[in-house]
């Protein structure tokens, strides 16, 4: 077995050794997509919407939430802690690099958004009556572009915070607003015109616009595609540049 993947099958038995950020990941997004959908007016169509239902529009968010939480909420602490900890000091000393470890917890964490993801489409799908996304291409491209601006976002929190209660601080601070541009508080398709235009400038809510654009069967926009690109190549270039293994 190579280095890395004893590494990965390590943190794999520690990751599910955590129930509580499995629940926020894979479970808290559905949860909060079955609450919704119980409140009637949720499930009716909507002309302002475009005939849409806002229970329809809900099922992208919440795939946008659960690499949310993946990324911002449960990533941090893992890599923090080990770097205050020192474990990522002595894995340098031998032949299984830091950088192994982090592209465990980064593969990990990505994986269960995906589950999360693949839960809450069945769910809105099987409870209500929610189509599939019809155009899967640009969903997963959707999706995937998401999810790394996410765990990019929490890569960058962990570098430039000291202390592995300083990331869960920053982290929390940067949650709320990341959860209004993803649309949780006010889908995005239902804010005003010129604030759809402000979110479509920040990753999660191009990224929600995408989805969106996806589940109804078109490509989506280039623009709304390249903003969580990106975002996720400047906040990463911000993880090297000051990430500190120790």
């Amino acid at each position: 077995m190579s280095a890395p993947t004893a590494v990965l099958k390590a943190e794999l038995r520690l990751f599910l050794r955590e129930p509580f950020s499995l629940f926020w990941i894979v479970v808290f997004p559905t949860l909060l997509l079955a609450i919704l959908g119980l409140i009637p007016s949720f499930r009716e169509p909507s002309a302002e919407l475009g005939g849409n239902r806002v229970i329809d529009l809900y099922v992208p968010v919440s795939v946008l939430l659960a690499t949310i939480m993946a990324g911002l909420m449960a990533l941090p602490p893992v890599l923090a802690g080990y770097r205050e900890r020192g474990i990522l000091r002595r894995m340098s000393t031998t032949p299984v690099r830091p950088a192994a470890l982090l592209a465990a917890q980064i593969a990990l964490h990505f994986a269960a958004a995906l589950v999360s993801a693949l839960l809450a489409i069945a769910t809105g799908r099987l409870a209500f009556g929610v189509d599939l996304p019809a155009h899967p291409p640009g969903y997963i491209l959707a999706l995937l572009l998401g999810a790394l601006s996410a765990l990019a976002l929490g890569s960058a929190i962990t570098a430039i915070t000291p202390t592995a209660k300083a990331t869960n601080v920053a982290g929390t601070i940067v949650f709320f607003p990341t959860m209004f541009l993803a649309g949780v508080w006010v889908p995005v398709q239902a804010m005003p015109e010129l604030l759809q235009h402000i979110v479509g400038y920040f990753p999660f809510g191009a990224a929600a616009q995408a989805l969106d654009d996806a589940a109804q069967g078109g490509w989506p926009a280039w623009s709304d595609l390249g903003v969580p690109a990106a975002w996720t190549a400047l906040l990463i270039a911000a993880a090297v540049r000051w990430f500190r293994w120790e």
